[in-house]
């Protein structure tokens, strides 16, 4: 009998521990996509979306090496919320066909479940919902989630929470999630044991 391939969508809010989960599970041999690298490459210099960035936008929203300038078009994005759909037009097809071709890659190679590591899975709707077969949420309370942020990334107090506002709230999440990995006050062992009884499920 065929094995079947699992398609499991990982997300949660930033600072939540969603990319250790993915860890965990890659170890367990899930091939991960992530659809956040996938968007930093297209906008890092000579970057597929690049060249419809700088004409959509201009030369104020590239930095000095040619990748798309992050802090500007945050900045852009939160005086304009035009200019967050026109970004989305311009990345999110491309993602979307990176996507398909990892993930075909994979199953090519072998692999049997695949994970969507997707930051912003519960706010794409159904998109990304609709292409998988599980959806996984890592949660922890909103102050959790700033404190890890500001520790990690060197940005301001008031910059983690506009990133916190612009996201799903952690309820949003929580509504779609199949499982939940509640990661708050555990060791890294004791999120890596609470990661393997569900990758059982899977035949990791």
């Amino acid at each position: 009998m065929t094995q079947r391939t699992w398609r499991i969508g990982l997300t949660g809010g930033i600072g939540s521990g969603k990319s250790t989960v993915a860890g965990f599970l890659a170890r367990r041999g899930a091939a991960i996509i992530d659809a956040d690298a996938i968007s930093r490459s297209l906008t890092a210099p000579g970057g597929r979306a690049m060249a419809d960035i700088a004409h959509t936008f201009g030369a104020a929203m590239l930095s000095p090496d040619g990748a798309m300038d992050r802090q500007a078009m945050r900045e852009r994005i939160f005086r304009d919320p035009k200019a967050k759909r026109q970004l989305e037009q311009i990345v999110h097809p491309l993602v979307s066909q990176i996507t398909a071709e990892q993930a075909q890659a994979a199953v090519q190679n072998g692999h049997r479940v695949l994970v969507f590591d997707v930051p912003l899975l519960v706010e794409s709707g159904e998109r990304w919902r609709k292409q998988v077969d599980r959806v996984i949420v890592v949660d922890c309370d909103t102050e959790t989630q700033k404190q890890r942020v500001l520790a990690r990334s060197g940005l301001a107090s008031e910059e983690v929470e506009r990133i916190m506002v612009q996201q799903a709230s952690r309820s949003q999440r929580l509504a779609c999630a199949d499982a939940v990995f509640v990661n708050q006050g555990l060791s890294f062992d004791d999120l890596d044991a609470r990661v393997a009884q569900l990758a059982a499920d899977f035949g990791l």
